[in-house]
């Protein structure tokens, strides 16, 4: 009897992405200090700007912190033989999580920011200014960290490209968005404490605040549907299913398909599952092995069916 240890196979399909995990622990423990400065500093000198982009920021401490248990979570579990398909899922969901986080922020900003262009009140504007742009500072040094662990992208041996978003780290990618939202939402705050002190406009301040929210809100949404069709494997679109129906149409062997299910596994990999009608003799690992030219495709499923002869 032949062993089973022939056909057995790990199913760690992503290999993480430890250069992120560790600048996003940077990333925390900056944005965490910059979080308490900044919402100090709003309620001290009275600037709503200068207290929505604190706000934001802990939202960021909170998120980016989430995104760092991800990392852990995934790497942890990666041998436990309940994730079928393996732990990449867990930095996904991570993702989701922040993207939630974000659209709250989003509808705090706006809520805060409309009280305070009802109820205006004076702002401090010079200590207000000075701590919005060691703000920004911040914020522009934990993107930098983030940006530079981003994955990138890459073409096999037969030319295919499998860079671009669906080469993304989609948890690495919530804590940039994060970053660079709270980036911006600290230049809205400069802008509008600088309006202020130079021309009186005090409205600057929640108009700026507003805008924040709806800015922070689109980013928010971008990245909840992103994050989203991975999870509920809603990814039938991707350029990967193109390139299997090529491969089974330039077959030697006639076959069609008559069921495909493809969905990803890690940045960049994916799992897939087809059912083939076949007109003449052949094995699944035919198909497996044509299949194979594509490395992105990391666990393949092959179901034969034979056609009945008329």
């Amino acid at each position: 009897m032949q062993s089973s240890h022939k056909w057995s196979h790990t199913h760690v399909f992503d290999e993480g992405n430890p250069l992120a995990e560790r600048n996003t622990r940077w990333a925390v423990v900056l944005t965490a200090v910059m979080m308490v400065i900044e919402i100090a500093g709003g309620y001290i000198y009275n600037s709503m700007a200068l207290l929505a982009d604190g706000w934001h920021m802990s939202s960021h401490a909170l998120a980016l912190g989430l995104s760092v248990l991800a990392y852990a979570a995934a790497r942890r579990f990666a041998s436990d033989r309940r994730f079928a398909f393996g732990t990449w899922k867990i930095e996904v969901l991570g993702s989701y999580t922040s993207a939630i986080l974000l659209t709250l922020v989003a509808a705090l900003m706006l809520f805060q920011s409309i009280e305070r262009l009802i109820a205006p009140a004076a702002i401090h504007y010079d200590q207000a200014i000075a701590i919005a742009i060691v703000g920004l500072a911040v914020n522009l040094i934990c993107a930098w960290l983030l940006k530079g662990s981003h994955s990138h992208g890459h073409g096999d041996h037969h030319g295919h490209d499998h860079g671009g978003e669906h080469n993304q780290d989609l948890n690495l990618r919530a804590a940039y968005v994060h970053v660079v939202a709270d980036a911006a939402t600290s230049v809205l705050a400069i802008v509008a404490l600088y309006g202020g002190k130079l021309w009186g406009a005090t409205w600057l301040d929640p108009v700026m605040g507003i805008a924040g929210a709806f800015l922070v809100a689109a980013w928010a949404y971008g990245l909840m549907k992103k994050s989203g069709q991975v999870l509920l494997d809603a990814e039938m679109n991707a350029p990967v299913v193109d390139e299997i129906k090529e491969v089974i149409a330039g077959s030697p062997i006639q076959a069609s398909i008559c069921d495909l299910h493809v969905w990803r596994v890690g940045k960049g990999k994916y799992a897939c599952i087809v059912s083939l009608m076949v007109s003449g003799d052949a094995e699944p690992d035919f198909f497996k092995k044509l299949l194979g030219i594509h490395e992105e495709l990391v666990h393949v499923s092959v179901e034969i069916n034979r056609a009945k002869p008329i």
